[in-house]
């Protein structure tokens, strides 16, 4: 049996950290450690999705979140890959995610580009334009992941048009500049867009 303690983590951490167990192991046991209500949701979300058994108790404000993980068997995810033909694009056109509260926007856009570091088949593109240009520049909290994501084999564009009219484009810290036509092309030649 593995132990994952994902206290005090932030979404998508507790989610992230339960599949990496999974994945390492074929079949067996997986208790996870978590300490608030959503997160246990989120894995049994995921529980469902990846064919795991899930039971959860709670002990002094603790989840203890138990996952029996059967024989390895093709995950539905690989198979509805193969399906969409094209490119996966991501595209970013603000530095927040949602609307209403800029400060749980940004936190959000940071955990989504953190999350797409974590999938197991990554995007082919990130297009950033309007203040999703922000994301792309030196003091970003995101900056970090773009890097890793591009270090992967991820182009990261980002509109010069934007990175001009905000004043940062002596700035960017990933990827390189691209224009309008680009963009369009991207997203009209993409299999899959990703917008958050």
């Amino acid at each position: 049996m593995r132990q994952i303690n994902a206290i005090g983590d932030a979404c998508p951490l507790p989610v992230i950290k339960t599949k990496k167990g999974l994945d390492a192991i074929e079949s067996g046991q997986l208790v996870v450690l978590v300490d608030n209500e959503i997160a246990v949701q989120n894995i049994r979300r995921l529980a469902g999705a990846t064919g795991c058994q899930f039971d959860v108790r709670q002990q002094e404000g603790v989840f203890h979140i138990t996952l029996l993980k059967g024989e390895a068997q093709p995950s539905d995810a690989s198979a509805n890959s193969e399906a969409v033909a094209g490119k996966t694009v991501v595209v970013l056109a603000a530095d927040t995610m949602g609307t209403g509260d800029d400060e749980l926007g940004h936190i959000l856009m940071k955990g989504f580009i953190f999350a797409l570091t974590q999938l197991d088949t990554l995007p082919d593109i990130v297009l950033l334009y309007n203040t999703g240009a922000k994301l792309a520049v030196y003091g970003s909290s995101s900056l970090e992941d773009l890097i890793a994501l591009e270090q992967a084999g991820v182009a990261v564009l980002t509109c010069g048009t934007c990175l001009n009219h905000l004043g940062i484009a002596e700035q960017l810290g990933v990827g390189e500049v691209t224009n309008m036509y680009r963009l369009v092309e991207e997203m009209r030649d993409a299999g899959r867009i990703l917008r958050p």
